[in-house]
């Protein structure tokens, strides 16, 4: 069988048509919602769901400035960074009760940054026994909720009167 086709994998990813240049600098030209997958933006940075999500809440934190490193950005942009994965790591642990986090960044190619030039942060959320055999055999990935399902819940908490998280 095809390793890159499966007839199980999500609607996203069957119909998954690659987006020209940066995906971060392209979000942040569309309206928010659903179609760019950003659920907040601050004055120097803003947090959106990966697409491509390890587990069902996975957020990545970006700076507006396409810039590959976090020491190239301002002060400003660093602190509004850390100020984000606290919010988004609060609004995880409310909507989806996870039993711990992967909070990183990956600088450059050989580090697994899938998308070296523009520095990201990720918020995974996670619970014992997670990743299972589908993701080391059938090399896809099971999430219990469609991108939509998951965009309107860290949405609507984000969003919340007391701050959302």
């Amino acid at each position: 069988m095809d390793q890159l086709w499966s007839p199980w994998r999500m609607k996203y990813i069957q119909n998954h048509e690659p987006v020209p240049g940066c995906i971060f600098c392209t979000a942040l030209d569309l309206p928010d919602g659903p179609g760019n997958l950003i659920l907040a933006r601050g004055e120097t940075a803003f947090v959106m769901l990966n697409r491509y999500p390890y587990t069902s809440g996975h957020l990545m934190v970006a700076p507006y400035q396409h810039v590959a490193s976090f020491e190239l950005l301002e002060a400003p942009a660093r602190t509004e960074i850390m100020e984000l994965l606290t919010r988004a790591v609060g609004a995880l642990r409310a909507v989806y009760t996870p039993q711990g986090f992967n909070v990183g960044v990956n600088l450059g190619a050989a580090a697994g940054a899938g998308v070296a030039e523009h520095v990201h942060f990720h918020v995974v959320p996670r619970w014992g026994g997670d990743a299972n055999f589908m993701t080391t055999v059938g090399q896809t990935r099971v999430l219990p909720e469609a991108l939509e399902d998951t965009y309107a819940r860290l949405f609507r908490q984000w969003h919340a009167p007391d701050g959302g998280s």
